[in-house]
């Protein structure tokens, strides 16, 4: 068992830095220590910080080319293994911020994790996790593990046994694996806390000490938030040393969001959420209730007119709550009807709307769910709907709600076009990682064997056992017939669509 944490549990020593096998040039120029002169500076690229070639190609490959302000601030000095207090918004690259430089100090193939990413959520680890091995191309060999409920312990354990690098997990399955003594933690040189305010606010204090009393005094600690109350000061001083505090919260990466305040009076919100799609048609949209129950009803009326939306909360399954978010994610689902549970799990890069079809009980949860929508650097719209009992709620947001335009309730229109269904389909294939499939023999296949147009290939997201691709609605089917009765890289695999 873990013994509990004491009371105030001294200070760790720092960790090293990075040494001589990692894959940034330690004798390359830095900059300036001065947090608050690099968050103004123009964002400066990734080859300033010294990278090999191999890691400058991958961070090519992947769309990184200059740094947000939250990783020009942050990696000149994580680099060198100091620990940080970083600040930073929704969407600002803080995974990259982190991960970049806990994969500076890992040795791939270890028997022992290096690493450990404390997240709130199990979508948020998962996406992490995601994330991670992305960056991680560049060092072959790098495990990367989601340690979370909603997966079986046992292949968990089995993973652990043959060796992980980096572990990404929630408090609760982690401190189930040390209690279970299936995780050792004695190797960990980089702890880092994800999403910090949200670990405390949804009661993680006792478990997320007991982990880090888990992991050695010498090491180093980064702690990233999208606010700074006086509990994530606390948690800093009880588990960081001499921890600099950088932040860029509303500074050069202030979304571009346009506010919408709907006034119902006597409107039913759900015709003044039909009327408002119907109006503004987003693309995509994640609509925000507070209650599982409110989920299921707003998607059963949006639905029925026709609407491509799905629910998304504590409730559902694991696996049927990934199928959700990676419909959203790669098109081929419109609008996601979720809790906010998901708040601070969901990660698309191109989220047209956000809607609060109810204000949240806990008012500081609004500034995470707009922040979906107005991310890298497109523009954002924010509905939000109001009726009378919400009046002392916006008086405590005015200034989250200053500028918001105010307009009536829009109703539905018989004459309105139908919705448009979402572009793309998700086609399942039974093989993954672990049978050596790979996205390029997905589009070979495809492609060369089965005719397919390479334009209608949307994203494909690989995991151990199984492996998703987004086609175009129209030829989704077309595909799916040809998956099921030729094969890929020589093998017959099994599929079906997401539905």
């Amino acid at each position: 068992m873990v013994p509990p944490s004491p009371p105030d549990l001294p200070p760790h020593t720092p960790g090293p830095s990075p040494v001589s096998n990692s894959p940034f040039d330690q004798n390359a120029p830095r900059h300036s220590d001065d947090p608050s002169r690099l968050a103004t500076l123009p964002s400066p690229p990734f080859s300033s910080l010294g990278l090999d070639a191999a890691w400058l190609e991958t961070l090519d490959q992947l769309g990184y080319h200059q740094m947000t302000a939250i990783q020009a601030a942050t990696l000149p000095q994580t680099l060198r293994g100091a620990d940080i207090i970083g600040l930073g918004s929704t969407g600002t690259g803080k995974t990259a911020a982190f991960g970049l430089a806990l994969l500076a100090t890992i040795t791939p193939a270890s028997p022992l994790p290096g690493a450990l990413v404390i997240c709130p959520t199990r979508e948020l680890a998962g996406q992490v996790a995601d994330e991670l091995r992305r960056l991680a191309r560049a060092l072959p060999n790098t495990q990367i593990l989601t340690v979370a409920g909603g997966s079986p312990f046992s292949s968990q354990r089995r993973a652990l046994e043959h060796g992980v690098d980096v572990v990404v997990g929630t408090p609760g399955r982690l401190l189930d694996h040390l209690q279970r003594q299936t995780l050792d933690l004695s190797q960990i040189k980089t702890l880092v806390f994800d999403e910090a305010d949200r670990l405390l606010d949804m009661g993680f204090l006792d478990d997320v000490a007991s982990i880090a009393q888990a992991c050695p005094r010498k090491r180093q600690t980064l702690l990233f938030s999208a606010t700074f109350p006086e509990a994530i000061r606390e948690l800093s001083s009880r588990f960081q040393h001499q921890p600099r505090q950088i932040s860029v919260l509303g500074q050069a990466e202030a979304p571009d969001i346009e506010q919408i305040l709907i006034e119902l009076e006597h409107t039913d919100r759900l015709d003044a959420l039909q009327g408002a799609l119907e109006r503004w048609r987003p693309a995509s949209s994640v609509i925000f209730c507070n209650q599982r129950d409110t989920c299921q009803t707003v998607v059963a009326r949006l639905q029925a007119a026709g609407y491509s939306a799905e629910a998304l909360h504590g409730g559902m399954e694991q696996r049927d709550r990934d199928a959700t978010l990676l419909r959203l994610s790669n098109t081929s689902l419109r609008h996601l009807v979720a809790t906010n549970v998901a708040a601070r799990g969901i990660d698309i890069d191109a989220l047209d709307a956000v809607i609060n079809f109810e204000l949240p009980r806990e008012l500081e949860s609004f500034t995470h769910r707009v922040g979906r929508t107005g991310r890298a650097g497109e523009k954002g719209l924010a509905i939000t709907l109001v009726g009378p009992k919400d009046t002392k709620k916006q008086r405590l947001l005015a200034d989250q709600l200053a500028g918001a335009r105010h307009i009536p309730a829009p109703r539905p229109s018989p004459a309105a076009p139908p919705p448009e269904p979402a572009p793309m389909k998700t086609i399942a294939i039974k093989g993954g990682r672990k049978d050596k499939l790979r996205a390029g023999d997905i589009v070979g296949a495809l492609t060369r064997d089965f005719g397919i147009h390479g334009d209608a290939i949307g994203r494909i997201h690989i995991q151990d056992r199984i492996a998703f691709v987004a086609l175009q609605r129209e030829l989704a089917g077309d595909a799916l017939r040809a998956i099921q009765n030729g094969q890929i890289k020589g093998r017959r695999f099994r599929a079906f669509m997401l539905q």
